[in-house]
């Protein structure tokens, strides 16, 4: 693999496992030779932001829950934001791509909202380590599909891997079809 894949997002494919990588779709935050990080973007958790960060609830992105953005440090969270128009960064925020960026959690909400249009907040990453990412690639456990501003923030996250599935223009559309337990194929 000879691109990085920053701003990507990584479809899990029918066969890959597990409680947190089956059937997500994780937003590739930074991807370079050393490794990769991102979130996963579809796994919204039981609790409420207010459990962990009170003065943030008001302000979230519906639904307003925890996500779990990975396996990796579960107990940190990340608060990812969308800075709408050609702006400078606002205080508080480190621009990633395509006006996403990261809110520094410790930055009074007062102060960083009204320069943001979402908010969402996740508990712990993705993480790989230097080519481990690109090998699980080639072993089949991810597709590689364009991001769209809408994917970060959508209000209906238990139906994204099938949404950024279906609006692929080739046979990967076809997997979204593919149901639940594979064997019943």
């Amino acid at each position: 693999m000879s691109t990085f894949l920053t701003g990507q997002l990584l479809v899990a494919t029918p066969n890959t496992g597990g409680d947190v990588f089956r059937r997500s779709v994780v937003l590739v935050l930074h991807h370079d030779e050393e490794g990769a990080h991102g979130i996963v973007l579809n796994r919204r958790l039981e609790a409420r932001v207010d459990a962990v960060l009170p003065d943030w609830q008001p302000h979230v992105t519906p639904p307003a829950q925890l996500f779990q953005g990975g396996p990796v440090g579960l107990d940190s969270a990340l608060g990812l934001v969308t800075v709408p128009g050609d702006v400078s960064e606002p205080l508080g925020v480190r621009l990633l791509f395509g006006g996403l960026g990261l809110v520094d959690l410790d930055t009074p909400p007062l102060v960083v909202m009204p320069e943001l249009a979402g908010l969402r907040i996740f508990a712990g990453y993705s993480g790989w380590a230097g080519g481990q990412l690109e090998d699980e690639i080639r072993a089949g456990g991810w597709y590689v599909v364009d991001a769209e501003p809408r994917d970060a923030f959508t209000s209906d996250p238990e139906h994204l891997w099938v949404d950024v599935l279906r609006r692929q223009r080739s046979k990967l559309a076809l997997v979204a079809t593919f149901p639940e337990d594979p064997t019943m194929n």
